[in-house]
């Protein structure tokens, strides 16, 4: 069986039902915090367990029986590594044959803020002893795309990565990759870099959002502390806030680009480009 953590997630969905594809549905295991939110889920026979980072017990639990795990990575920074470290335990526990760990791009390298974690993690991981797979995603389209309403509104793209490169991925990439991990053999120990086939920076996504809706949209570049101050004022949290802010100076010195093939070989196919990631979420 092949067990997927924080199921409920976007992330999670889409790798769900990628396995079901080629992968019997009693054989897929979705572990969430919350099952009476995976209703959709159980409709499709999926097998729905209780599994919360902070409450290791219910881990050991949900991975009874599971040869591969995909841990999915927590999202509240300053407490990821100790739950992390949960669900390592558990699989280990568990005997679990295979454990894929959704990372960030580069993690032995990055200073990024997200990046400190990561890599404790993968350590812990590679300390533990289990076969495992390091799925070291880079930035996603959504990441983007998800303020494109105002973007249109306004007549502006905003940030504060001057001509920083984004090589993005979309999140249905991603989810295509750790399927591909949990499917396929010869992947064991394996670290993967995995980033869009070609990178952009924000006035050539602009620019794209400019052709495709039929209007101008200019990328106007702010001081880090107002795009701060005006990514507060969109009801955003302090702790995203600081994500994004943290990314757009780290893109201006190459963090966000790369070069690797990784995704696009995983998936067998190109990577979502700009100008689909764009009409898609224009369509949406």
């Amino acid at each position: 069986m092949i067990a997927i953590t924080g199921a409920n997630g976007n992330l999670g969905r889409l790798v769900i039902h990628g396995l079901l594809k080629t992968t019997p549905k009693d054989q897929i295991v979705a572990v969430v915090r919350t099952p009476e939110k995976a209703g959709d889920l159980a409709q499709l026979g999926i097998q729905v367990r209780a599994g919360d980072y902070d409450q290791p017990e219910t881990l050991r639990t949900a991975f009874q029986g599971v040869e591969k795990v995909l841990l999915i990575s927590a999202v509240e920074r300053g407490r990821r590594l100790d739950q992390h470290k949960n669900a390592v335990d558990a699989a280990k526990a568990n005997g679990v044959k295979l454990l894929a760990y959704t990372s960030i791009l580069r993690t032995d390298t990055s200073t990024l803020i997200l990046a400190d974690e990561h890599k404790a993690t993968e350590e812990y991981i590679q300390a533990s002893g289990l076969q495992s797979v390091m799925l070291r995603n880079g930035w996603y389209f959504e990441n983007h795309t998800g303020a494109l309403a105002p973007a249109l509104q306004h007549g502006a793209v905003i940030g504060s990565a001057r001509e920083g490169r984004f090589a993005s991925a979309s999140r249905a990439d991603y989810a295509d990759a750790a399927v591909a991990v949990l499917t396929q053999p010869g992947h064991e120990n394996k670290v993967y870099e995995l980033a869009g086939d070609k990178s952009f920076s924000m006035t050539e996504y602009a620019a794209e959002i400019s052709k495709q809706a039929g209007k101008t949209i200019v990328y106007n570049d702010l001081p880090s502390s107002d795009y701060a101050g005006a990514l507060l004022g969109f009801g955003l949290p302090q702790m995203i806030v600081d994500v994004v802010i943290d990314a757009d100076l780290k893109s201006q010195k190459g963090e966000l680009d790369s070069s690797s093939n990784d995704l696009s070989r995983l998936i067998g196919r190109p990577t979502t480009t700009v100008s689909a990631a764009i009409a898609s979420a224009l369509k949406a």
